[in-house]
């Protein structure tokens, strides 16, 4: 039955409320976050004024900045920073395992991870780099304009258990984000960093958590349904469950940092009880020097 748009509307109104807590959560927690050096801070051509440096082998005369050689004995060069902007793109994980959260007082896997992506979206967009989202639907672009579409493109949620990455729209030898809990089948990943890899494509894999997926604290008789509701497992000895499902949790992240590694990416686990800001940092880095922190 086609949905009308009297239906719609509920849905519309309440992914609409969503965006202007998340823009306003993430300009936060940007903040927090000292600029710094940035990774495209470096010498190479461009007009504004970087650093001076003293004569090598191999520079010509006419690269000599005399009046700053005349104030001393050595002989400088002036270096200018580099203003090529690399593209970033994004994919955060839309699929209904992303909405798991282990207790109130914790966010959901897909609310940290989508708060975590604009903000980093907003320090690349400060640092002079364009930004996009996977899927071809939002090319790289700077700017506020570009900022605000990111943070709608963000609310977007799917009722499927797991998503895989949606690698297309990545611009050759650029870098990517991908933020997710890859709990569902790894052929897909691993197929999407073998094909980013042969572009060129560097960048980074952040595994979000729940700290009870890390810990399986359960007992006893427990039931265990996925949050689109399409698994379901019932077992009246929930902690026999604990030693193979840490086991093969353990073997899951080995494999997605091996698969890293192997491409020239670069891996890392967050989980919702730990701090948004210390996890942006890292992830700013991570991009800004290339995929490898």
């Amino acid at each position: 039955m086609a949905a009308t748009p009297l239906s719609l509307r509920p849905r519309a109104e309440a992914e609409a409320a969503r965006l202007p807590p998340l823009l306003a959560r993430a300009e936060r927690l940007a903040r927090t976050v000292l600029l710094g050096e940035h990774g495209r801070r470096r010498a190479g051509a461009g007009d504004d004024f970087w650093q001076y440096r003293p004569v090598q082998a191999g520079d010509s005369r006419a690269m000599i900045d005399w009046r700053r050689s005349a104030r001393s004995d050595a002989q400088f060069v002036r270096q200018r920073e580099w203003q090529v902007a690399q593209s970033v793109m994004l994919w955060v994980d839309p699929a209904a395992s992303m909405r798991f959260a282990s207790g109130p007082a914790l966010p959901e896997k897909a609310d940290r991870a989508r708060l975590l992506a604009l903000a980093v979206a907003l320090l690349l967009d400060r640092g002079g780099e364009r930004v996009g989202m996977t899927g071809g639907a939002l090319p790289p672009r700077r700017g506020a304009a570009q900022i605000a579409r990111l943070a709608e493109a963000l609310t977007q949620d799917s009722d499927q258990d797991y998503a895989s990455p949606d690698m297309s729209g990545l611009v050759p030898h650029g870098r990517a984000l991908l933020i997710s809990d890859f709990l569902g089948d790894p052929a897909p990943v691993r197929a999407s960093l073998t094909a980013a890899a042969d572009r060129g494509v560097r960048g980074v894999l952040l595994q979000v958590l729940d700290p009870a997926e890390e810990a399986f604290p359960y007992r006893g008789r427990t039931i265990f349904e996925s949050v689109g509701g399409a698994l379901r497992h019932e077992t009246l000895k929930a902690a026999d469950l604990r030693p193979r499902y840490l086991e093969r949790l353990a073997a899951r992240k080995d494999e997605l940092a091996h698969l890293a590694s192997a491409t020239g990416w670069t891996h890392s686990c967050h989980h919702t009880d730990t701090s948004a800001q210390s996890a942006l940092l890292w992830l700013y880095r991570a991009i800004a020097e290339g995929g490898r922190a």
